[in-house]
């Protein structure tokens, strides 16, 4: 059986995981696919379980998920589930006016804005176990995508399955490590603040997902969450949008990553240094960042020091299928994150072929494999280890095309949607029985045709 065969995965309407349909409430407090790989998480593991038969109700808060549309999708809703919005473009950080407060949760959600700390995670889950409450019996199975707030403790009329990334701990020592003073130091605790009730809720959750077991590891090590309730399955690539296309020409030079400027875990400030060094051989050599552009920073300023503000663009807001193009047009895709909990944009990136330098960080070799078999692996926070792998790919044809072709089979047999939404689901059943067991006086609800709560 070819990769391709293996990747088509089962289709609509077989039940192909073996029992009758689940009724899923998938919880995303940030769920907007252009703002996070946990966006992207929500849009594509919700289609690959309705197109598995389950009926899928996302809920969510701003900015809103979006989910996908079509034949076999029948059993997928979205329900809005608003906050007061607080970080929204164009005014973020804005005060609300009186007459936008509902209730106490608004209170909270402004105060602790107010006070430099970041609230969605706490205020979307109070507003979560008030709906699934008023809806007991509605659920089989109640999956919370990393918001680990307090309101999802206790009973909320179905198991609780919640899939933590990684642990966003690292983050925050990431991001103090690279403070340049104690006022920044403090802001950056101040806001991550939520991290302490995330690993006190970790702790009791009956069933965990994670994405790969680097991230399993350090959800052990960094939120104490016990080893038997960790379970890792990996999430994928839409390998159907991100596949070669040999009608897309190939621009010489160009090397493509998706970054947050700001975000010092991303390693973009490394790649920017990288490219200085690589243009000495290759003059012709210049990056696209997909991402936000920071106009201050450590970023703009190597930018600035090595002379190469003809030489990085940076591009926001195209569609998926300008993407995938800017991806297949590219000699060489990076990823020089200092850490990863999976990394999507390298399997993205594999599954169109184009070839992959990457970093170790985290998770990375995990998706990206074996160094000179289907990628080039280099330590991180090494700009020197990057320049000499990037110069080494733009410089041979040859192992470009080895590299893209081995990629692209090693995400077809590991790591796709399909794939991902069998184990999810395979999870789920799991999570129901062991409920049932510790819980054998209550009953189960009675299930109703997929697709009936649309």
């Amino acid at each position: 059986m070819t990769a391709e065969a293996m990747e088509a995965g089962p289709r609509k309407g077989s039940d192909a995981d073996g029992d009758r349909p689940l009724r899923i409430a998938l919880l995303t407090y940030k769920g907007n696919p252009f703002c996070g790989g946990q966006g992207v998480y929500v849009r594509h593991l919700s289609r690959e379980l309705a197109r598995l038969g389950h009926s899928v109700e996302v809920i969510g808060s701003q900015p809103y998920p979006v989910l996908d549309e079509g034949e076999g999708l029948e059993g997928l809703k979205l329900t809005e589930l608003p906050s007061l919005d607080l970080y929204r473009s164009p005014d973020p950080f804005r005060t609300p006016g009186r007459d936008e407060y509902r209730d106490w949760v608004d209170a909270l959600e402004v105060a602790t804005m107010w006070t430099g700390g970041f609230p969605e995670p706490v205020t979307f889950s109070l507003r979560a176990r008030r709906h699934l409450r008023a809806r007991r019996g509605d659920f089989d199975v109640v999956h919370d995508n990393q918001t680990l707030g307090y309101g999802l403790l206790g009973d909320l009329g179905a198991p609780l399955v919640t899939t933590i990334h990684h642990p966003i701990t690292v983050d925050r020592q990431l991001e103090l490590d690279a403070a340049p003073d104690f006022k920044r130091r403090l802001s950056v605790r101040r806001w991550y603040a939520f991290t302490r009730m995330q690993r006190r809720v970790a702790r009791r959750l009956p069933s965990v997902l994670t994405v790969s077991g680097s991230s399993r590891q350090e959800i052990i090590d960094h939120l104490g969450v016990r080893e038997d309730r960790v379970d890792v399955v990996h999430i994928g690539a839409d390998t159907g949008l991100f596949s070669p296309d040999p009608a897309v020409p190939e621009v010489p030079g160009r090397i493509v990553t998706t970054s947050s400027a700001d975000v010092p875990l991303k390693g973009l400030v490394h790649l920017v240094e990288a490219l200085a060094k690589v243009r000495a051989e290759h003059p012709g050599a210049h990056l696209v960042v997909v991402g936000k552009r920071a106009e201050d920073g450590p970023v703009a300023q190597a930018i600035e020091r090595y002379g190469l503000a003809g030489s990085v663009e940076f591009v926001k807001g195209i569609t998926d299928a300008e993407l995938v193009d800017l991806v297949r047009s590219a000699q060489v895709a990076c990823v020089p994150s200092l850490y990863e909990g999976f990394s999507l944009p390298a399997a993205e990136a594999m599954a169109t072929g184009t070839p992959l330098v990457a970093t170790t960080g985290g998770a990375i070799p995990e998706v990206a494999g074996p160094d000179g078999e289907t990628c080039l692996a280099v330590p991180p926070g090494d700009a020197g280890a990057l320049a000499t792998a990037l110069n080494r790919l733009l410089g041979d044809r040859e192992l470009r095309a080895r590299l893209g072709h081995a990629g692209r089979e090693r995400v077809l047999r590991r790591f796709t949607w399909a794939q991902a939404a069998k184990g999810t689901a395979d999870r789920y059943r799991e999570a129901i029985r062991r409920s049932a067991a510790t819980n054998p006086g209550r009953t189960a609800a009675t299930p109703t045709h997929s697709g009936s709560h649309r």
